[in-house]
């Protein structure tokens, strides 16, 4: 019986995805991971439903997102970069 390779099918995953997702705002491009360390999925745990900011810190990590909350950002253009990542990852974030 043949081992499963994790190493190969992260490779795998990378060379499909990029390690990076990113993202443009007024100019400005801001990169989300296409995969969670144990440590963010942990981080993403303790997170409350409804704390989007939490959710796009953990992500984004403490300089991209103070750049972030400089613009004016709707829920809605949230909702929608959220979605776009989850498509292009898998990752899915935000959902119900």
């Amino acid at each position: 019986m043949a081992r499963f390779d994790v190493n190969a099918a992260r490779a795998q995953r990378q060379e499909a995805h990029g390690r990076k997702w990113s993202f443009e705002l007024d100019g400005e491009t801001y990169t989300l991971p296409t995969e969670l360390s144990r440590a963010t999925a942990k981080g993403l745990r303790g997170l409350d439903d409804n704390d989007v900011d939490g959710l796009l810190e953990l992500l984004m990590g403490e300089e991209q997102f103070t750049r972030f909350e400089e613009h004016d950002v709707t829920m809605q253009d949230i909702a929608a970069i959220l979605e776009a990542y989850g498509k292009e990852t898998g990752l899915g974030l935000g959902e119900d």
